[in-house]
């Protein structure tokens, strides 16, 4: 077997997204690849009958595409796409051009293209807009979509070509930045209702895109059987100051808008049911604190309701619901440290786990269903995603193999989940990654870094992960806690991190490595650290503690939340759990690290994204400096362009091997080179 090495991630595929044909026999997904001449991830449309017959099929290559939803007799298949223009759907190419010089851009935007499957051919474009398409569903015949786009009056758009061409950036709404896509602006978004033979739009004038958190969270439109439009909006009286979504219906003609929630929860992802009758979402209350379980909730003309409360599990993350029958839904959820199925009812029964062919092992990484069958994404630690047929919720058939090459070429990691009992005398769960080799009931000394997830509203789970993978194939062992805060044990173990920032956390963290030297699998004098987001909050607090890492890795992270209030995207959160920073002074500076930065000691690696907005690069570099300047070993890395993530492959594989060398610089075993063919002096 060959070693793992950062730039072998050229060699992976991912699977973003599944959608699921209305019969059942057909599914298309998302793949993701690294494209190593253009430098830049691209996601394709692939397509795989769900018996098993065929290989999957391309359907996508020249252009990124994404979000594929299947029209209502399975013979359409639309996405969005950033492609060159059709033809069909060119004015004339010297307006064309004008018009692209006149708005500064840098390219087309997303659109989307429909293919008719049956009559075969390429696929052609459904929509035309200046700012692109963000989400879009079928009507119930098949014959016009609505989508979600922006609609600037001639005036915006005037004031939007500025912008683009260097001009002021001018803003007085509350909420003016966020992450991924930037400076912010009055533009709203409104749902279209286009003729797919015409391809005339009209505008949907009563539903249109508001609240604190439109930028990032779109209208979602879903067209039901029985004619009606759903999709989610804030309509209160101060919508930017509120996190709170509501699922609205709508006629396709833009009248009789009707408010189907109560303003008190933050819905999202509404799917009506295949009579039409019903609607599916998922709603979290109160709006605003994400350690609350988000949950199920179905409507009908009698009200809403949750119809998986009883579970006290969370739908994961951007997870929604699809309707095996009128009267079943099933969605994922979070559940100790894996993704997995709910079952529930719209009648209220008590909602149930099922799916135990999956395992303990497998996680659910992508999925959907109708009432012509299931389909999910699972992988495991040594086994990166790919499409399965569920059959009766009991037995899955493989439809892809999108990474055979990776699984034979290389040694991927084996997991174990590890409990312990934290400080506090609390029981905590973590998975394990370890190397080829490394015997579980009889282990040896290794190396060990203490991954720590997002969110903190997240969990670790045995699923394939691309890092820990390299990080095995250096000879580490990772651990990855799912300390308080987590979210797929129940709303109170997740709830008990609120108001808090530090202790609880990194006092999980640093029990759980302790717990692996303890029974003999990390060795005390190699200990490493680092996390990502609230994993990079969370590793800056580990190092002004007592700890024992040698070297540590807080990444894109928040380390003094005072100074960083109203500079991320963020605000609306910070302001429900802490409060505001003038009025609790005291609360922000006990939440900072930066506060106790004086007693960091370990040698520590910051990075951060140019244009981060979830937690701006002027956080790294506070830390950095007031550890430089207690001549603390330190080393800054900004990624350029790069927002809240390391997404293009060169910068990835940037990140990957500087971590591994901070680590390996500073391993107390590695000397004058000593052991630099593995990295980890074994």
């Amino acid at each position: 077997m060959t070693t793992l090495e950062p730039d072998d991630i050229y060699e992976y595929t991912g699977v973003l997204d599944a959608a699921l044909s209305p019969s059942g026999d057909r599914a298309a997904f998302v793949a993701t690849e690294f494209d190593p001449d253009e430098d830049r991830r691209r996601n394709s449309v692939f397509v795989v009958p769900t018996d098993g017959s065929r290989d999957p099929y391309r359907l996508t290559r020249a252009s990124d595409a994404s979000s594929p939803v299947w029209g209502p007799d399975g013979e359409k298949l639309g996405f969005l796409a950033a492609r060159e223009t059709d033809l069909a759907m060119t004015v004339g190419p010297n307006e064309e051009d004008d018009e692209e010089e006149e708005n500064g851009d840098d390219g087309p935007k997303p659109q989307v293209w429909v293919f008719d499957l049956a009559r075969g051919g390429d696929a052609r474009q459904a929509t035309d807009r200046d700012e692109g398409v963000r989400a879009f569903d079928f009507g119930p015949e098949g014959e016009r979509i609505v989508f979600d786009a922006r609609d600037p009056s001639d005036e915006q758009a005037e004031k939007l070509a500025e912008r683009r061409d260097d001009g002021p950036i001018e803003i007085e709404r509350l909420n003016h930045k966020a992450n991924g896509v930037g400076w912010l602006d009055d533009v709203p978004s409104h749902l279209f209702v286009a003729d797919l033979d015409t391809r005339e739009a009209t505008r949907l004038d009563d539903a249109y895109e508001s609240g604190g958190m439109a930028a990032l969270s779109g209208l979602q439109p879903a067209w039901g059987p029985d004619g009606r439009i759903a999709f989610v909006a804030n309509y209160g009286d101060d919508p930017e100051d509120s996190a709170a979504y509501d699922v609205y219906t709508i006629d396709p003609d833009g009248s009789n808008r009707e408010r189907v929630t109560d303003g008190e929860h933050f819905c999202s992802g509404p799917a009506w049911s295949p009579s039409g009758d019903r609607l599916a979402f998922v709603a979290r209350h109160p709006p605003m604190n994400w350690y609350r379980p988000a949950e199920v909730y179905v409507a009908d003309d009698d009200g809403f309701a949750s119809v998986s409360g009883n579970i006290d599990r969370t739908v994961a993350l951007a997870g929604a619901p699809a309707w095996t029958d009128d009267d079943t839904v099933l969605a994922p959820i979070g559940d100790e440290a894996r993704t997995r199925l709910l079952r529930c009812h719209a009648d209220g029964s008590p909602a149930e786990r099922v799916f135990d062919a999956q395992g303990d092992g497998e996680n659910l990484d992508a999925f959907d269903a109708t009432p012509g069958g299931v389909v999910a994404g699972l992988s495991t630690s040594d086994a990166p995603t790919d499409l399965h047929a569920v059959e009766s919720l009991s037995e899955t058939r493989r439809l892809t193999d999108l990474n055979a090459g990776m699984v034979e070429a290389y040694d991927l990691p084996g997991h174990e989940r590890v409990t312990f009992e934290n400080g506090d005398g609390e029981e905590i769960e973590a998975v394990a990654f370890y190397p080829e080799g490394f015997d579980p009931t009889d282990p040896e000394l290794h190396p060990t870094i203490a991954r720590i997830h997002g969110g903190p509203m997240s969990y670790d789970t045995p699923g394939f992960d691309l890092t820990n993978a390299v990080f095995a194939n250096a000879g580490y062992v990772v651990i990855c806690v799912n300390y308080r805060g987590s979210t797929s044990y129940g709303g109170d173990f997740s709830e008990s991190l609120r108001g808090s920032r530090g202790d609880l956390e990194s006092d999980d963290v640093i029990s759980g490595v302790e717990h692996l030297v303890s029974e003999g699998w990390a060795d005390p004098d190699r200990l490493f650290c680092t996390g990502f987001s609230y994993g990079g909050i969370t590793s800056a607090h580990i190092a002004v503690r007592e700890e024992p890492f040698a070297a540590i890795a807080p990444e894109h992270g928040i380390y003094d939340f005072y100074s960083n209030f109203g500079t991320d995207d963020n605000h609306l959160w910070h302001e429900d759990e802490f409060g505001l920073p003038w009025e609790n002074l005291d609360t922000y500076r006990d939440i900072s690290s930066l506060t106790d930065v004086d007693e960091v000691e370990t040698p520590m690696l910051i990075t951060a994204g140019e244009e981060d907005w979830r937690c701006p690069p002027t956080q790294a570099e506070q830390l950095y400096l007031s550890v430089k300047k207690q001549g603390v070993p330190a080393k800054l890395v900004v990624y350029q362009s790069e927002h809240h993530n390391v997404g293009d492959p060169e910068r990835a594989i940037h990140r990957l091997e500087t971590l591994l060398d901070w680590f390996e610089t500073h391993d107390p075993t590695v000397e004058d080179g000593e052991d630099e063919e593995d990295g980890t002096g074994e």
